[in-house]
């Protein structure tokens, strides 16, 4: 029986493209469906990179260095359900394969505080990761969820998904966002399996983590 070589590299999934999900207007920002933005914004004053609007892309592009390669940023300015537009435009001209991008996006069914990396999956109802899916037409690429809560039973879905964060919810978010970039950072050094094994099982608390 041939033995399996211990010395045989595993193949790294490393992003080359991070795509931060939202909507464009100002009214849209700071509120729980545009924490993708906020995540990417957060990288992008981390590693010292400017936005540029890119009509091309159709959105907000930024491109720098870390960890000696190349990474590009992208916000769509497209309005969520149509993200895939932006990011299919951005693969096509930089000829980069859908395993090559990490999509940041906010999540309904995981807890203010939670982040849960995955290396595929559904679109699970939200449409801007249903848009990226038709588009890219496959659903095999790496994502970051990022959970803002359900609806306290006072609100309708709609109204909480576009509410913005209370004071002591934003104080929690700026800590998942900077936990977030520090498990992005992971995934570009280490793979994304390796950020996974850290940091799904994290889950940081108001009352615990923040001391508030």
């Amino acid at each position: 029986m041939a033995q399996p070589k211990t010395n045989e590299k595993v193949k790294l999934v490393i992003p080359k493209l991070i795509v931060g999900l939202g909507n464009p207007e100002p009214k849209y920002d700071k509120t729980r469906h545009n924490i993708g933005f906020a995540a990417v914004d957060t990288l992008a004053i981390k590693w010292q990179m400017s936005w540029q609007e890119n009509r091309r892309f159709q959105g907000f592009f930024s491109e720098g260095i870390f960890a000696r390669q190349k990474i590009y940023l992208l916000k769509p300015s497209t309005y969520m359900n149509r993200s895939g537009q932006s990011v299919r435009a951005v693969l096509d001209w930089y000829k980069i394969e859908p395993q090559s991008i990490l999509v940041i996006y906010d999540d309904m069914d995981l807890p203010l505080g939670k982040l849960r990396l995955r290396l595929s999956g559904s679109a699970g109802g939200h449409n801007g990761m249903r848009s990226i899916v038709s588009h890219l037409n496959s659903q095999d690429f790496p994502r970051a969820r990022l959970g803002i809560g359900k609806s306290n039973g006072k609100k309708e879905t709609i109204s909480h998904v576009l509410g913005k964060f209370s004071p002591t919810e934003s104080v929690l978010v700026r800590e998942i966002l900077q936990l977030t970039a520090e498990a992005i950072e992971l995934s570009l050094t280490r793979g994304i399996e390796q950020a996974m094994n850290r940091y799904n099982n994290r889950t940081l608390t108001a009352e615990k983590d923040l001391k508030i």
